[in-house]
């Protein structure tokens, strides 16, 4: 086919109906039946605005700033041993390397030094009584559209120095995103999707994440999957 001059059609929405014109320059284009290049360039533009919105879309779930609220237990623990650095901080600082989020960790020095045993003792003792334990600091969440929220699982939930925060911040999050996240070795997200819908009515929780503390080392790419789902 010949080379033609290029055909610019503009769209118009007039009456609730689609009006195709040529451009004023327009000339005559080969042999081919003007018709069809009308009702192909109709369709070409249809496909590419459907298109066009499905990449906003997933672009929107990224807009605005995003932090990463986490609790993180070093020293003792199951199936890693002594560590330096928690399974949990680990995979906030993916999520902060990947997807650019802020961080504030909820610190508390309760359990600094204890032993596994002594540890889960105490957290059962805790999860039991419903104790909401101190933390240090705290951090202005007003700012943030996307709160990803992790820790360990202590008993079928996070641990309860993270329902504190919860309980302090519980009016914080309406209308924001919220992405739970955990790390465990047995227990997948077990119930904390569900407290975390509990505690901040009004926010959008979406589906959790979970991943083996003693994978957080050398899996990153699990967490790179998750967030390229969540269209980071």
């Amino acid at each position: 086919m010949q080379k033609v001059k290029i055909v610019t059609l503009f769209v118009k929405q007039q009456y609730g109906k689609n009006i195709v014109t040529l451009h004023p320059d327009y000339k005559l284009l080969t042999n081919m039946n003007i018709k069809s290049i009308i009702t192909a360039a109709v369709a070409l533009l249809a496909s590419t605005a459907c298109s066009g919105g499905a990449k906003q879309e997933k672009v929107m779930k990224t807009e605005g700033k995003s932090i990463v609220v986490f609790f993180s237990h070093a020293g003792d623990n199951y199936a890693v041993g002594n560590i330096e650095v928690g399974n949990t901080k680990i995979v906030a600082d993916y999520i902060s390397e990947l997807a650019g989020a802020d961080q504030f960790e909820i610190v508390t020095h309760k359990y600094d030094g204890m032993a596994y045993t002594p540890l889960i003792n105490l957290a059962k003792e805790e999860t039991k009584n419903g104790e909401l334990p101190e933390y240090e600091g705290d951090v202005d969440l007003s700012t943030y559209d996307t709160v990803f929220i992790g820790g360990p699982v202590w008993w079928g939930t996070y641990p309860q120095v993270m329902f504190t925060f919860f309980k302090k911040h519980a009016g914080d999050l309406k209308g924001k995103t919220v992405i739970p996240f955990t790390t465990h070795e047995g227990s997948g997200l077990a119930n904390c999707v569900e407290d975390v819908k509990a505690a901040f009515a009004g926010a959008n929780v979406t589906k959790g994440f979970s991943i083996y503390g003693h994978e957080v080392r050398t899996e990153k790419a699990k967490v790179e999957k998750w967030l390229k789902g969540l269209g980071y």
